[in-house]
């Protein structure tokens, strides 16, 4: 009983706080106030965002061959990438369900083991967490004044420095604790973190490893520069630096990760962070709108498409099952 609870909570929680903090925001500002920025938008600039972000799922599911191809398995690039769309649109009813699925699609039609396609997929997780930390590194090099005397305006300095004293210490000793400790919670973090660092390494060792880094790079590239883009859509962000929207794009990109595909919270989290640099509210706010929208139309069309047109693209994978 106790563990249907869980799961049911763990199905309806990100829900539940989507919809309690879109309510929110829609409380603040008005949804009659953002319709006029559709209205208005440029559509070219959201379309040219929409196509880069087809080009980096598309070379997101080609990189995916890279990783498959050392363990002996060559997958049908149009199963690969349908395979990445269902698994794109089955996020936004279950956070993170899209990998599993994703995994389960290939397994299917293309005979991949559900746990060696499941392990490529969170080597990939693992390489979007680097490239996203390093991203936030380069936009914090090219914004540390503001941010710095940012953090000066709303925090106590000597409280920020005891913090990040005190966090470091903790870190130290965290460690340290978990490197020398033979509990079995240290040892799990310690494989967990060792697995980590070899689903990384192994890329590097791989016959394609450079044609994988350069579709790693081409695949951020497309991200960024599909919200950089598409934000030339609203007449009021067109003089907005691009370190600015860089920072929205950090805070926009943690909500799709953590939510169902960022509904909600995704227009909310650009609003917060282009607020920060003096922009309004209401067109920070339907920039939000106006890119998730795009975007989440792309992924639920191409997803519903490739739902369909899987087992059309893999009759005769079916008709051996059923023979056998």
């Amino acid at each position: 009983m106790k563990k249907q609870l869980k799961k049911r909570l763990k199905l309806l929680l990100p829900l539940i706080l989507a919809i309690f903090f879109g309510w929110l925001t829609f409380s603040k500002l008005p949804i009659s106030k953002i319709i006029p920025y559709f209205k208005s938008a440029d559509y070219f600039y959201i379309g040219l965002g929409v196509i880069m972000g087809v080009l980096s799922h598309l070379s997101r599911a080609y990189r995916w061959q890279f990783m498959l191809k050392p363990m002996g398995y060559n997958i049908e690039i149009q199963n690969s990438i349908m395979a990445l769309f269902a698994g794109y649109l089955a996020n936004f009813g279950v956070p993170r369900s899209g990998e599993v699925l994703r995994a389960v699609i290939v397994k299917n039609y293309e005979g991949i083991p559900f746990e060696k396609g499941f392990g490529t997929i969170v080597t990939e997780r693992i390489f979007d967490l680097v490239i996203i930390l390093l991203i936030c590194v380069i936009t914090l090099f090219f914004q540390f004044d503001f941010i710095y005397n940012l953090l000066l305006e709303k925090f106590n300095p000597t409280k920020i420095i005891l913090l990040s004293s005190f966090l470091l210490v903790v870190f130290i000793f965290f460690f340290f604790y978990i490197k020398k400790s033979k509990n079995k919670l240290a040892i799990k973090i310690k494989d967990f973190v060792n697995g980590l660092i070899e689903g990384i390494t192994s890329v590097f060792k791989m016959k394609n490893k450079w044609a994988f880094v350069f579709h790693t790079i081409f695949i951020w590239v497309m991200y960024v520069m599909m919200f950089y883009i598409t934000s030339f859509s609203v007449m009021e962000l067109q003089g907005a630096s691009f370190s600015s929207i860089m920072v929205a794009f950090i805070a926009a990109s943690f909500t799709i990760a953590a939510t169902n595909g960022g509904v909600f919270f995704y227009p909310a989290a650009v609003l917060s962070a282009l607020s920060l640099f003096g922009f309004a509210d209401e067109p920070s706010y339907a920039f939000g709108w106006i890119i998730w929208t795009s975007q989440t139309i792309m992924i639920i069309v191409l997803g519903i498409l490739s739902f369909i047109l899987l087992p059309f693209f893999n009759k005769r994978q079916l008709t051996e099952k059923n023979i056998y």
